[in-house]
């Protein structure tokens, strides 16, 4: 327990890292550009970049040493940031304005691709739950990870925001770099015990066996409906990291939308200790689909007043119970796939869960800019229900939100109903 606390804090200087940046250049390239497309294709870059490395990810964690891996993970996001810094400063800051600036598109494309590059101790982590925690102890050491996330977004939310007030992006990038170089430093001197030293999968063959993964996930029943699931329920979700940002930026003013994550984010703290100190109970199947009832129903709700209280209530209920549904899937993948595979059936997982969510990324955008704004604004919508919804480009982003939370609550009712039986 104490070598995986280590490497949660670790863990969670990078994830601070990561968030941080994430963060701050969709706030800055919103402020910059006014742009709810330019939000929209950054999310999509995400999404797709992690649906694509997935796999990939998954098969370095397995056949690799896994300290490893994270080491060359935050070394390779310290090299993308430094040349984002560099670009970043040597480009006249009017070019950052045009939405369809060559620079700004490659900085963002830096940024991203430096965050994804974090990806692979999200599947690395997990893995060493299995071989470091004993199984009964498991869903509660799933709890502190999804506390650890929380703090992330506490401190990322609070600090992203003031610092693209205060400086744009260059206080981001100098922090960014600092806690990655100590993080990588902290790292080097851990020494895992036992077999976590060794790779899972040494001597198994070819280190991409995506045939080999789906057969294994094939094997449990229930397990392809899980992922199938938790991809729908992504294909939602891109709509949220799409439009959440300016949705919230249309309401309060920078400062305020960090400083509200931050306290929103305790309720992912919150629930993460919750699962640290009671676990997840006998099902963790039933709990997964009760806690996606929970979420679209808040989708459903917060959306329907323009109002920064139902905002931050609806989304302080989202953020309590998100640990529960990741914390109940981490467990059960723990559980009945082989540790061998568990690198590689974990970032299968992570990829085709995120698969669906870049099209939704890409599509909601410019159907929200050119379609429901308008629709909400002056179109039929603002006549046919603007007397109690209200009118603007806000109400069409939140209009998106409520039709979302239908089709939510639909899905899950569907599959409660079908009842998986993983784990």
């Amino acid at each position: 327990m104490g070598v995986f606390l280590q490497l949660l804090i670790n863990t969670l200087l990078v994830s601070v890292t990561n968030f941080t940046v994430w963060f701050a250049v969709t706030f800055w390239v919103y402020l910059e550009t006014r742009s709810v497309f330019a939000t929209g294709v950054i999310s999509g870059i995400f999404l797709v970049m992690t649906a694509l490395t997935g796999i990939w990810f998954g098969s370095l964690v397995d056949h690799y040493r896994k300290k490893t891996v994270m080491q060359l993970s935050a070394a390779t996001s310290l090299i993308l940031y430094a040349a984002a810094l560099l670009l970043y400063r040597m480009t006249p800051a009017a070019e950052f304005r045009d939405p369809t600036s060559a620079r700004l598109w490659l900085l963002v494309v830096l940024l991203m691709f430096g965050v994804i590059a974090g990806n692979v101790r999200t599947i690395a982590l997990p893995t060493l739950v299995t071989v470091l925690i004993e199984e009964p102890r498991r869903d509660r050491a799933n709890g502190l990870v999804g506390t650890a996330s929380g703090v992330s977004f506490l401190v990322t939310s609070v600090i992203s925001g003031l610092l693209v007030a205060l400086g744009g992006m260059l206080w981001v990038l100098v922090l960014a770099l600092a806690v990655l170089a100590a993080a990588l430093l902290a790292l080097a001197p851990l020494r895992l015990p036992g077999n976590a030293t060794e790779p899972a999968a040494a001597g198994t063959g070819r280190a991409v066996d995506l045939r080999g993964t789906v057969r294994v996930i094939r094997e449990v029943p229930g397990l392809p409906a899980l992922i199938a699931f938790s991809a729908f329920n992504n294909l939602l979700g891109g709509i949220f990291m799409a439009l959440l940002d300016a949705y919230g930026l249309s309401l309060v003013s920078v400062q305020a939308w960090g400083l509200l994550w931050g306290v929103l984010s305790t309720g992912f703290i919150v629930g993460g200790l919750l699962i640290a100190r009671t676990g997840l109970g006998k099902n963790p199947v039933w709990l997964l689909l009760m806690v996606n009832m929970v979420l679209w129903t808040v989708t459903l709700l917060f959306p329907l007043r323009s109002s920064t209280v139902w905002l931050a209530v609806g989304l302080y209920i989202y953020m309590l119970v998100v640990p529960y549904a990741e914390a109940a899937e981490q467990t059960i993948l723990q559980k009945v796939v082989p540790y061998e595979r568990q690198g590689r059936v974990f970032g299968f997982a992570q990829s085709v869960e995120q698969a669906a969510s870049p099209l939704t990324a890409f599509l909601i955008s410019p159907i929200a800019q050119f379609v429901f704004i308008p629709y909400m604004t002056d179109g039929a919508g603002a006549r046919l229900i603007g007397d109690w919804f209200g009118t603007g480009a806000d109400r069409g982003l939140a209009l998106v939100f409520v039709l979302t939370g239908m089709i939510g609550i639909f899905a899950t009712t569907v599959a409660l109903r079908s009842r998986p039986t993983a784990g």
